[in-house]
């Protein structure tokens, strides 16, 4: 079923310390309002059973040493007058909308008495060209186009039309075994899948000459002319300054992102991609490639017969953006911080996107606020809330503020507050490029999550003007208030154990599988090599494998000394913190820059550095080095968490 559960939570009355918190049912009180209560198991794991999470392995609650877990409840009222407060169509990232929302942040974090302060950035985004707009033409019919997708290349360029379903690699093997010619083409994908910035740099890489990306009707339930924005930087922050921030003093030569596209990409509406699939011409693919969608007037044949026209002239616009920050400081450590951020900009109406998580970001800052002041609760960590701007262009407010004060925040660890969404399933997946988070654990090695509620099928609204306080009511069964309470509970509840307890709630024997994985997958990769007779000189993947050997050591070892150390010991405590809080960051290569290559992650980042790209690596010589870098990654990951440097395991 596709509809959304409301959600009842009952328990007795739990304690932290000594500090006794009341619990709020979600039925409505006296006064009307309605509360929400979530219970935590006793062995420190929420009774949550509808959230879809992404990020780090390690970012899961690890079992914890004391009989009863400490815990409080959050007072949170009706949300969804609240979310009125912020809702403000049309706030596109540097716009007076964004601007004037940022100011009214700002004061409801200053009338908290939260030292609020803002984070200025100049970068450069890009718009379509009202006087010049985008154009496609195909045999007798101009289509000028609304919708734009940010960071393409401008260009006027003709190529044969080719359909490549969702635009995947597997999806462009395909095509070429149907003998249909990549090279120069206008390749037409489906919304879909992966994100439009892989789609992109997955046709430039077969050598296509522009990108058409449309929503079929399989996967987006929209009416034929509603309009796709988004952007295909395949990396995160202003492009125009890569690896450092966006300041207008900044004194650095002209550069560009290695991320950013060199061919035209623009989205079509559904009426328009209906035209072209219908006069598109070519062979028919095999039903079971799943290349057929949802349009029953065409037959998805995949082309190469009809010559396109695609021209893309989107312009360049000096913007100031301003994050917004507020702060409960910590009382043991308020040199440790945990994040919990939301973005405000959107394209078009941006409920989901961006109302509902701003609602709840600044309603969570009132409630950790009340509990300090009238509940003595006592924060041993800080406690940072951020409201991002620039977040539909790719993180650009997040990372700008990470390229400033990453070396600051590897004593944290950052929860984003993402978009809230109907409820189902319960699961944790590795976050995509496209995640809010991203950026914190791919470029900065933080240790972070995001996660929304959703059903199966996904709330597909997100970049249209079809992102509206009714729609999101419409696709949860009007109960997008009670909802929004179980997110805000959710983030809650995770941001109380991280500022609260005296070890962090990170598993870093969660990356054993995750490892073990990758590690098997360079292992299949070179036998398949040497069977097709690669010949592969002293080339072995077993120092790989004893790399993945002293790690998952490591870990055991760690949690060997949490498991003998009285964790009410405060210093000891914070030195087991901080060998934790290394793990991410040691994954990041220290072999590759960050102005070339961004999300230095071994597991999670992109580029020839991580383990998937070795796995596909064809190149010998590339395959070694990249190999014997890899490996020593590795290590030095296992060694950031042995506690003496006499403990260091020389097995390797």
């Amino acid at each position: 079923s596709g509809a959304c559960r409301s959600h009842s939570f009952h328990s007795d009355l739990l304690q932290v310390r000594s500090v006794r918190y009341s619990r709020f049912p979600l039925q409505p009180t006296e006064n009307g309002e309605r509360h929400l209560e979530v219970k935590l198991s006793e062995d420190g794991t929420e009774e949550f059973t509808d959230v879809e999470a992404e990020g780090s392995p390690s970012f899961r609650p690890a079992p914890q040493n004391y009989s009863r877990c400490s815990i409080a409840f959050l007072l949170l009222g009706t949300l969804c007058p609240f979310c009125r407060d912020f809702e403000n169509p049309g706030c596109s990232a540097g716009s007076d909308k964004d601007m004037s929302l940022a100011n009214s942040i700002f004061d409801e974090f200053k009338k908290l008495e939260m030292d609020p302060w803002t984070d200025i950035h100049d970068v450069q985004l890009p718009i379509p060209d009202s006087q010049n707009p985008n154009k496609v033409q195909f045999g007798s019919e101009d289509f000028s186009l609304t919708g734009y997708l940010a960071y393409s290349a401008t260009d006027r360029v003709q190529g044969k039309l080719v359909y490549g379903n969702y635009g995947r690699k597997e999806d462009l093997d395909i095509v070429n075994k149907n003998k249909i010619e990549l090279k120069g083409c206008v390749l037409l994908v489906r919304a879909g899948k992966i994100s439009f910035a892989e789609q992109v740099a997955n046709a430039a890489d077969r050598g296509a000459s522009a990108v058409l990306i449309y929503p079929d009707e399989a996967d987006y339930n929209y009416v034929a002319d509603t309009v796709l924005y988004g952007h295909v930087h395949l990396g995160s922050g202003d492009p125009y300054t890569p690896g450092f921030p966006s300041f207008n003093h900044t004194q650095f030569p002209p550069t560009r992102s290695s991320g950013l596209p060199k061919i035209p990409a623009q989205t079509l509406t559904r009426s328009v991609a209906v035209k072209l699939l219908q006069k598109i011409g070519g062979p028919e693919p095999d039903e079971t490639s799943g290349f057929k969608g949802g349009f029953k007037q065409v037959s998805y044949r995949l082309g190469g017969v009809e010559n396109i026209t695609v021209e893309v002239n989107n312009k360049l616009v000096n913007k100031e953006i301003h994050n917004v920050f507020g702060v409960i400081k910590g009382f043991d450590d308020p040199d440790r911080y945990i994040v919990l951020g939301a973005q405000r900009d959107a394209w078009g109406s941006g409920y989901a996107r961006a109302t509902v998580g701003t609602s709840v970001l600044v309603q969570l800052a009132k409630a950790f606020r009340e509990m300090v002041k009238n509940d003595g609760f006592r924060p041993r960590r800080s406690l940072v809330f951020a409201s991002w701007s620039a977040g539909e262009y790719g993180s650009v407010g997040a990372t700008e503020w990470l390229e400033v004060r990453t070396a600051y925040l590897l004593k944290g660890n950052a929860c984003c507050v993402d978009s809230v969404l109907t409820c189902l399933i319960c699961l944790m997946r590795p976050m995509t490029i496209d995640d809010p988070a991203y950026p914190f654990l791919a470029f900065s090695g933080i240790p972070s999550v995001s996660f929304h509620f959703i059903k199966p099928n996904v709330y597909t609204y997100y970049g249209t003007q079809l992102d509206t306080m009714d729609q999101l009511n419409y696709e949860t069964n009007n109960q997008t208030n009670e909802i929004t309470a179980i997110a805000a509970q959710f983030a809650g509840q995770m941001a109380l154990h991280l500022v609260h307890d005296h070890l962090l709630s990170l598993d870093v024997n969660r990356y054993s599988k995750t490892l073990t994985k990758a590690v098997a997958g360079v292992y299949k990769h070179i036998r398949l090599l040497s069977q097709v007779g690669v010949f592969l000189t002293d080339l072995s993947p077993s120092w790989l494998n004893r790399a993945r050997g002293s790690f998952q050591r490591a870990a055991s070892n760690l949690y060997n000394d949490i498991a003998n150390t009285n964790l009410d010991d405060k210093e000891a405590c914070r030195i087991l913190n901080n060998r934790i809080m290394m793990v991410e960051h040691s994954l990041l290569s220290p072999y590759v820059s960050p102005v070339k290559v961004p999300f230095r992650h071994l597991l999670f980042g992109r580029g020839s550095h991580t383990l998937a790209s070795i796995a596909e690596t064809t190149d010998v010589d590339e395959l070694h080095t990249q190999l014997a870098l890899a490996t020593w990654n590795l290590q030095g990951c296992a060694n950031a968490m042995v506690g003496n440097i006499w403990d260091l395991d020389e097995e390797i």
